[in-house]
């Protein structure tokens, strides 16, 4: 199919169509009504290199359909009939039924190459990520296991702890690792992470927090159904926002919590056994919610920066549903994030990362994870490997 075709040759485009042909081959899909005037200009606008407005184009024409991929096939014959022989296209006819390629996960993380890291280092709407910065890396831990009362013990989350940990060392991070902590133990480690001097120079930071939870907290270990003990989501924010940690001013900042978010459609706690492979991370308790409110900003810096900026979040679940974990191979998340980072954070930012993880619940219509709280002001990539 022409969609597989252009799919094919995707990186080769990318490296070799010139900026002028991407602008021609815009305006004959515009006049081929294939995009809208307001999708062209989005493709312009939000992608200032030659490589990510190349890359936009191609993928934003293979996700209209068969069709329309032929049609820009067409198109690249005619205005650039030496880079149509170089990339080995077909004439754009519909060609034979072919059986689709399943994607392919890569076991380990695909390493970033020089010339991309060089590329997007002159690009302004990226973070800088300078190869000092890279190396000075680090990020925090948290998993909680072992629970006072047993029958809340979290089956499969060692093997979420040792995946992540791996993926983090894989990215670059030195890893800050805590297991099986209180709510208060959970704060005050953010606290204290939140003023290692590594933090000066490092380019970024990602905390992990994996427990059971519900809306807006993550669950203690001492949590029981008579006692709760819980660490409030929003105080990730405040402890690495600009105020409190100015050492993370302008750089990016990634959250990632598998914890349910609450059960109100009758969801409970459902208790590991030999009987169910997936369990789900619900503490059903009367809704508590905290927010950090009403904070008075006082700032008599030089500088002006908003207390919560560059950052972004993904949690496990939609609010109020649950977030299932296998007994043995861990949290689905989990799952998805190592395979989604391991395969493409070698070319692709954050967002799109997440995204590809969203992407990955489309056959299990039980979770659905999310994006929150997302301040980022430009793209950052991992650069693995550099």
């Amino acid at each position: 199919m022409a969609e597989q075709e252009l799919f094919n040759v995707r990186s080769k485009f990318v490296e070799k169509a010139s900026k002028e042909l991407i602008n021609q081959l815009l305006d004959d899909i515009l006049g081929d009504r294939i995009v809208n005037v307001g999708e062209k200009d989005s493709i312009i606008e939000e992608n200032q290199s030659k490589a990510d407005r190349a890359r936009c184009l191609i993928d934003t024409v293979r996700n209209k359909g068969n069709d329309a991929s032929r049609k820009l096939i067409a198109h690249i014959q005619i205005r650039d009939p030496a880079l149509y022989s170089t990339l080995g296209l077909s004439s754009g006819q519909p060609a034979p039924p072919e059986t689709p390629v399943e994607q392919k996960w890569s076991e380990t993380v695909i390493k970033t190459t020089e010339e991309f890291w060089i590329e997007k280092q002159k690009d302004k709407d990226v973070y800088p990520a300078a190869k000092s910065s890279i190396r000075n890396r680090v990020a925090l831990l948290i998993t909680n296991i072992k629970f006072t009362d047993k029958k809340w013990n979290r089956s499969g989350a060692e093997t979420d702890e040792k995946n992540m940990e791996k993926l983090l060392t894989c990215l670059g991070y030195e890893v800050v690792k805590h297991t099986n902590l209180t709510g208060k133990a959970i704060d005050d480690s953010i606290i204290k992470f939140s003023k290692l001097p590594k933090l000066k120079e490092t380019d970024s930071v990602a905390v992990v927090i994996m427990s059971h939870g519900k809306q807006d907290v993550v669950i203690g270990v001492n949590h029981t159904e008579t006692s709760s003990d819980e660490f409030p989501i929003n105080n990730i924010y405040t402890h690495l926002g600009s105020k409190e940690c100015p050492a993370l001013l302008d750089k990016p900042k990634i959250i990632i919590i598998q914890a349910c978010r609450g059960g109100e459609e009758g969801s409970v706690l459902v208790i590991d056994s030999a009987n169910s492979a997936l369990d789900c991370d619900d503490v059903n308790q009367p809704g508590s919610f905290l927010f950090a409110g009403g904070e008075n900003i006082e700032d008599d810096a030089l500088r002006l920066a908003h207390k919560e900026k560059d950052f972004i979040s993904l949690l496990s679940c939609t609010p109020d549903t649950v977030s299932y974990r296998h007994t043995c191979s861990g949290s689905l998340v989990i799952q998805f994030v190592v395979k989604v980072f391991n395969t493409f954070a070698c070319e692709n930012d954050i967002e799109e990362l997440f995204r590809k993880v969203l992407q990955s619940f489309e056959a299990f219509p039980l979770q659905m994870p999310t994006k929150d709280r997302c301040t980022l002001l430009k793209r950052f990539y991992f650069f693995p490997g550099i």
